[in-house]
């Protein structure tokens, strides 16, 4: 594919070459392959030559580096992990979604850490994460949250603002209180996977793109199918995300879903302090079809969201990075939430797929016996969770000592998701259910029961 930048802004202002890498050019020997350079691959990669220099490792993308999710997804480094804290909490007990919740909040600040180390100019600034409701509905929503992490102890995590202090955070139309969490950051992803590659390539790694996998071979060792040719390897991992159900056997292992995306051009300083954006907080809503919010250092506000349909087959193909429907509801979205940006020009809209686990758990996983490692399944909060589970790869492979080995995500299975037809229209109904759901809600002013099938699947 020619003309990555044209993929979303943050490729096309990344500052960098995007000419493709030397492709694979028949088989080889390594000791760790990785199949994607996206910020899982390059994570685990980077993390790998940390624990042991000496290391040889290769990295396969189909395409070049941040082709996929790390560079088009919402710019939030957020603490926030796929499974939330009360479904860790009930999955695995109080103590193990605490160490979770603690070791992402420290995964937030690593990858500050990082861009200060490498020299990595990401636009990395933390100032937090607001959750709003809009509209009375929404604010059961937080009181729930607020009760979790209250049952978790960890209360001084948040701060619960009325309806003036938010307004006074962020002038938001209808807006009713929030949740203010201090441990996010806003980035530019671009700009971040492209440096994370080159930081990788100074330490050793060799990353082959335009070079498309077939599969794998578990064993010992272990093999990569490409189709430049194989690579024998102690170790394959497999990341990928949403691009891993095209592999054979991992068809049905995590469902491709599409979030859509459109941004503004820059706004005058006058524009943002009328509606308050003069930090780089994100925020989102209590929605239950999902949308989260963005300020760009450049002044540009992002807005994003879920609702593109799921495709049958858990097919991805570019021409599904666009879907006029779900563009034109986000453009409108953000002027009900912003009246001031009515007439603002929107310069840009792309899409892309995230990958969904059919119990929403993350897993990063390494068996020796097969030699088969992966790290996936970040349901749309993988900017800051990759670092992670990245990290976590490393030490499993590597056999390091580590606290990360314990946090319940380690070699997690989760089921996989039915058979199509089965399938699709599962997804299908939940996608329209959760429409309907929120639609009501505004319109009745009466928040959502939770009870509802569509409610107990999205909400893990």
């Amino acid at each position: 594919m020619a003309g990555y930048e044209a993929l979303s802004w943050w490729l096309e202002s990344c500052g960098d070459d995007l000419t493709p890498r030397e492709p694979l050019d028949g088989a080889t020997r390594a000791d760790v392959v990785i199949l994607g350079a996206g910020f899982s691959g390059l994570w685990t990669a980077y993390s790998l030559l940390e624990r042991d220099p000496s290391r040889r490792v290769v990295i396969i993308e189909s395409e070049i580096a941040g082709f996929g999710a790390s560079g088009r997804n919402g710019s939030w480094c957020t603490s926030g992990f796929g499974a939330g804290p009360d479904v860790l909490a009930r999955r695995f007990g109080p103590d193990s979604a605490r160490a979770v919740h603690a070791a992402m909040v420290d995964t937030v600040d690593e990858i500050g850490r990082f861009c200060a180390a490498e020299g990595v100019d990401a636009h990395y600034q933390r100032d937090g994460e607001l959750l709003v409701a809009i509209g009375p509905h929404q604010l059961p929503a937080l009181d729930a949250i607020e009760h979790t992490y209250a049952e978790l102890g960890l209360s001084d995590f948040h701060r619960r603002l009325d309806r003036d202090e938010t307004q006074a955070a962020l002038r938001i139309e209808g807006v009713q209180g929030a949740l203010h969490h201090d441990a996010t950051a806003s980035l530019h992803p671009g700009r971040l996977v492209r440096g994370l590659a080159r930081a990788v390539e100074r330490r050793g790694a060799v990353i082959h793109e335009r070079t498309r996998a077939t599969g794998f071979t578990a064993g010992r060792p272990a093999v990569l199918h490409t189709e430049r040719g194989d690579v024998t390897a102690d170790a394959v991992v497999l990341c990928g995300e949403g691009y891993l159900a095209r592999l054979p056997g991992l068809r049905r292992a995590i469902l491709p879903v599409y979030s859509l995306i459109v941004l503004t051009e820059p706004l005058p300083e006058s524009l943002l302090t009328e509606i308050g954006w003069t930090h780089r907080m994100v925020t989102n809503s209590r929605a239950i079809t999902v949308d989260y919010l963005a300020r760009t250092a450049d002044g540009r506000i992002l807005f994003g969201g879920r609702g593109a349909p799921y495709h049958y087959g858990s097919r991805i193909e570019g021409s599904f990075d666009h879907d006029a429907a779900t563009h034109d509801r986000l453009r409108r979205a953000l002027v009900e939430w912003f009246p001031a940006l009515d007439g603002v020009k929107v310069t840009h809209a792309w899409g892309g797929c995230l990958g969904v686990p059919r119990d929403f758990m993350p897993t990063a996983s390494f068996d020796p016996r097969t030699g088969i490692a992966t790290a996936r399944g970040y349901t749309g909060e993988g900017v800051a969770a990759t670092n992670l589970l990245g990290r976590t790869v490393a030490d499993l492979i590597t056999g390091t000592d580590s606290p990360l080995r314990t946090l319940p995500f380690v070699n997690h299975t989760s089921r996989a998701w039915e058979p199509e037809p089965l399938r699709w229209l599962a997804v299908r109904a939940a996608q329209r259910g959760a429409q309907r759901i929120d639609a009501h809600a505004v319109r009745t002013g009466r928040a959502p029961t939770g009870r509802t099938i569509t409610e107990r699947l999205i909400g893990h």
